[in-house]
């Protein structure tokens, strides 16, 4: 009967914790998040949607723009999950390729930009922790982490552009690759 009871109040027990993770989003994540969205969209009332349109039509043309330095600016602008809403401005092509590309800079800066990913930030100091017990210094690190994401997030973004056509030939469909405005 002893186990009966305490599998029960376990069982229970996992529901309230799961209660205070989910209060813990609530006056933690989800304000900042909206408070994100809420400046995004302010930024892009501000700079007005023709010239977004035009800065996400220049950054779509070009591989290194669109896996490289518009993940990495986003990524450093808005941090994670925010940096991943700039998608929304690609061709339905082009959206599953900077999704992998941003999500992975949303990892791999954080040694130099902490406020990108807070809650990722232990597996750098993980690593960096082991570096300053050696004496070492940790800003070569930061910079070796931050210059090997660019390259790593790059091909994780051009990676998924070639798999993203091999789906679409198995499939037998074809993606937009042109940039629409809105006032298409």
């Amino acid at each position: 009967m002893d186990i009966l009871v305490s599998f029960a109040s376990g069982f229970m027990n996992l529901f309230k914790l799961g209660g205070e993770q989910f209060v813990s989003w609530i006056t933690g994540i989800i304000p900042t998040i909206v408070m994100l969205l809420v400046l995004m969209n302010a930024i892009m009332s501000i700079v007005g949607p023709e010239r977004m349109e035009k800065i996400a039509k220049f950054c779509t043309g070009n591989p290194v723009l669109r896996y490289a330095v518009l993940p990495f600016i986003s990524a450093f602008m808005l941090g994670n999950p925010m940096a991943l809403s700039i998608g929304k401005f690609m061709p339905e092509f082009y959206k599953p390729c900077y999704y992998a590309s941003a999500t992975y800079h949303c990892h791999t800066n954080s040694g130099i930009f902490p406020h990108i990913n807070v809650a990722e930030l232990f597996i750098y100091l993980g690593i960096a922790n082991g570096v300053a017990q050696l004496g070492l210094d940790m800003a070569p690190l930061a910079v070796r982490y931050l210059l090997v994401g660019l390259v790593a997030n790059f091909i994780s973004g051009y990676a998924t552009e070639f798999t993203t056509r091999m789906v679409e030939r198995q499939q037998g469909i074809r993606l937009s690759r042109e940039f629409k405005t809105a006032h298409n």
